[in-house]
């Protein structure tokens, strides 16, 4: 959804509530001190000292803060999957749902915003070129502070010691930032330490999208990996560069990685994929998902679920020494608040780790 289009609609919300409280005080501060935060992209924001009720930007963002400051989010940006209710306590999997500020499913909702009692909205993850102005004219219209947190998959433990900066929980952004780093180090530490596997990762219904090298879905791909994907224009979206099937014969990767809901169920009896090297000799993976997607989409903290398990399947001798079930279940008891069992754990892996 474009900013301005959601500036509009908030206008329009603003001008109803306000006639509408006329002569009293509409959600008033319990707490007036406030601060000045600089955010990732250099706009110093005045914000409470004391936050306590926190709303998204969107879905990156809600992974990002659903592990740092689950009981301050006043909603979600979309609500989340059937599948995901049994990772999640019932009061996170119910939250209301608020919406998104840059397009996806579902637009933020400008009226639920407002009644929310957010004392702030933040936005993690890339920076939009147009960033500092939307967030400028968002928290002028509302009234709300707005601030950026970028983060990637090298910086992410930076973003959550600001987060905690910000939110006043330097001890428990700590513990995640310090996990992030923890596995991204080691990832960097495997992927120089092998000679790195020519992979392809495909999505979509006919397994005809890649995830182009150069991109931000491929950060991790092509950290650990050599992406054959190389197109003139890599896709920013999670959908990846559409390609033919000709030239998904030419790259002929010795490993594919096939999305969730893609084609990994029905490749092995397809005529034109069995031709791939990869699908010959059975090297191919569907990525493991719930609550979200281990690679990214959207491209989030997950990723780090990513980095491991992607280093356990095209590099077994060189993550000899660490055990996967113990990872992930520390990552979504951090992330997810969940002691994740290994019966649920097989269920997560079971196209991932091979046949």
């Amino acid at each position: 959804m474009k900013v301005k289009k959601w500036l509009a609609m908030l206008l329009a919300v603003v001008m109803v509530l306000s006639l509408a409280a006329c002569g009293a005080q509409s959600n008033p501060q319990t707490d007036d001190t406030t601060r000045v935060f600089t955010d990732s992209v250099g706009r110093e924001v005045e914000v409470p000292a004391q936050i306590d009720k926190v709303a998204l930007s969107g879905p990156m963002a809600q992974i990002v803060l659903f592990a740092l400051c689950p009981d301050k989010l006043v909603g979600v940006s979309n609500a989340w999957s059937t599948e995901a209710e049994q990772y999640l306590d019932e009061k996170y999997f119910t939250m209301p749902e608020i919406g998104q500020l840059y397009g996806g499913k579902g637009e933020l909702n400008p009226e639920t915003l407002l009644q929310s009692g957010a004392q702030i909205v933040i936005d993690v993850g890339e920076p939009k070129g147009s960033i500092a102005e939307d967030l400028d004219a968002l928290q002028e219209q509302t009234g709300i502070p707005f601030v950026h947190i970028t983060a990637t998959t090298e910086t992410t433990g930076d973003a959550y010691r600001m987060l905690g900066d910000l939110l006043n929980m330097k001890d428990e952004a700590e513990t995640l930032a310090a996990y992030c780093e923890k596995v991204y180090d080691r990832t960097v530490s495997i992927a120089g330490s092998v000679e790195k596997a020519n992979v392809l990762y495909v999505t979509g219904d006919m397994g005809q999208n890649v995830i182009a090298a150069g991109s931000y879905h491929a950060e991790i791909l092509d950290l650990l990996t050599n992406n054959l994907a190389v197109v003139d224009e890599p896709s920013s979206k999670g959908t990846g560069n559409e390609v033919s099937m000709e030239q998904i014969l030419t790259w002929d990767p010795d490993v594919v990685i096939f999305a969730p809901e893609s084609i990994y169920d029905t490749v092995a009896d397809d005529a034109a994929w069995q031709s791939v090297t990869a699908i010959k000799n059975g090297a191919y993976y569907e990525v493991p998902f719930v609550p979200y997607n281990w690679m990214g989409f959207p491209p989030s903290v997950q990723r780090y679920l990513g980095m491991m398990w992607l280093s356990k399947v095209l590099y077994p001798d060189a993550t000899a020494e660490y055990d996967l079930f113990s990872d992930v279940q520390e990552y979504y008891k951090l992330f997810y608040h969940c002691d994740l069992t290994q019966a649920q754990y097989d269920a997560l892996v079971a196209n991932s780790l091979g046949k």
